[in-house]
């Protein structure tokens, strides 16, 4: 292969990067706007085109094996096909939360706990999505870093939603019928708040694999 065409090819699986990026975001923005909305229709529309996303996976993981498997890449470009490979397996699992957010969105009856601001915390881990797939298209290590430390700001929120939940529902006195469907409601939210976090903790991966990429830096790799 001529050194342009690779070129060519590894600029072009940058591109293909960012443009996932962008649609499991959107997804994720669905997702989060059925789950504000009680919207069984919109939850339903993100898990009917999960396949998009893992179509898209597949592709670009044989992209990235066919760059390494014909050009034996060293140096800067094999660490940014090693990178890219990674976070598009992280954008894939951002992608399966979203569809677990749907489907929360089609289970929820109503509105228990308002004090626990499920739009807000998606809000910050959609911010934070956003901001690690700008560092890899930028390359942008100051802003790595500043991912992994607001990472800490998303995870005290879900802990504080998730105690809140827990502690009211050791002290609210129901009857039998009531418990079992508080349980339900509670346990909903209780799963919402935890793929939120881990979405919040895909988009650290990604800063790190691109700190790694930039740098061959692993210090945010864990």
């Amino acid at each position: 292969m001529a050194r342009n065409e690779y070129q060519n090819r590894l600029e072009g699986l940058r591109e293909d990067v960012l443009h996932m990026g962008e649609t499991v975001r959107e997804r994720l923005g669905i997702a989060l706007r059925a789950l504000e909305e009680r919207n069984e229709a919109l939850g339903r529309e993100v898990i009917e085109r999960d396949y998009e996303i893992n179509e898209t996976y597949l592709e670009l993981e044989r992209e990235c094996t066919d760059l390494i498997a014909l050009q034996q890449p060293v140096a800067g470009d094999l660490r940014f096909i090693a990178a890219s490979f990674k976070i598009i397996t992280d954008l894939e699992r951002v992608a399966d939360l979203a569809t677990n957010l749907g489907e929360y969105a089609g289970r929820a009856e109503r509105e228990i706990y308002p004090d626990v601001d499920v739009g807000h915390i998606g809000e910050r881990v959609d911010e934070a999505l956003g901001e690690a797939m700008a560092a890899y298209a930028e390359e942008d290590v100051e802003a790595c870093y500043a991912i992994a430390e607001r990472d800490e700001e998303i995870d005290d929120l879900c802990e504080r939603a998730s105690e809140l939940v827990i502690r009211d529902l050791i002290e609210t006195d129901m009857d039998g019928a009531e418990t079992e469907r508080l349980f339900g409601e509670v346990s909903r939210l209780l799963l919402t708040v935890r793929d939120l976090e881990r979405v919040g903790d895909h988009a650290v991966n990604i800063a790190a694999r691109t700190l790694y990429m930039v740098e061959s830096d692993d210090e945010l790799i864990y």
